[in-house]
């Protein structure tokens, strides 16, 4: 298992970093293009390696890799859900060689904060760190256009989705994407667990969904958690 790395010399103020790629020598290299500035303290080559370091050493920043080996063939996407249902803090930046509008629209929906492109020289990627680390979200320049694209469009069509909801089965649908099983919704809102079975069924059938893990990824990959 090729997890985490030796740790590096902690250095006062440095972010800490997590690389994901399923190639070590890209990883080797990316780890000697950042800056001083940036403290490496693991690596992952894997969904399931990545779910791991990232987990235990929750770095500021992860960069991720779009497309990895393991899982249920997810990729990066799959890591961020993964570390989401973990609670992670961390910031993502993705980090591929792909620039088609599908993969960078699918981790930026799954909540990476930024994507760049393998091309991106080692004092570009460092300074990306440090906007990340910072809250801002980082694009190379082709790139940016796509997410304007998908999220305004997006936008409307998730408006229009809950729209269909009524304000219960909102409340319903939440719990259920949430983990929470139908005695606990039912506590939780102070009704019947007949009547939660009632609502999910309803939800699933307006949102076109067929199964309660259908409803989780859907609300997840919409940021309604």
């Amino acid at each position: 298992m090729e997890t985490a790395a030796p740790m590096q010399e902690d250095v006062p103020g440095s972010l800490t970093v997590v690389i994901v790629d399923d190639h070590g020598i890209f990883r080797s290299g990316l780890r000697t293009a950042l800056g001083s500035s940036v403290r490496v303290l693991g690596e992952a080559a894997t969904v399931e390696e990545a779910e791991a370091v990232i987990g235990a050493v929750q770095p500021d920043v992860v960069l991720l890799d779009v497309h990895l080996p393991g899982g249920r063939g997810g990729g990066g996407a799959e890591v961020l859900h993964r570390c989401a249902r973990l609670g992670v803090t961390s910031r993502f930046l993705a980090l591929s060689v792909s620039d088609s509008a599908e993969d960078v629209v699918a981790v930026i929906r799954a909540g990476a904060r930024g994507y760049v492109t393998k091309t991106i020289s080692g004092a570009e990627i460092t300074d990306a760190v440090h906007r990340i680390a910072s809250g801002d979200a980082v694009f190379s320049p082709r790139l940016a256009g796509f997410v304007l694209d998908a999220f305004g469009t997006a936008s409307a069509v998730v408006e229009d989705e809950l729209d269909r909801l009524s304000a219960r089965e909102l409340e319903v649908m939440r719990l259920i994407a949430r983990g929470y099983t139908y005695r606990e919704t039912a506590k939780e809102l102070f009704i019947s667990v007949k009547t939660v079975e009632t609502h999910v069924s309803a939800v699933l059938r307006k949102l076109q969904l067929s199964s309660r893990h259908e409803l989780t990824r859907w609300a997840t990959e919409r940021r309604l958690l």
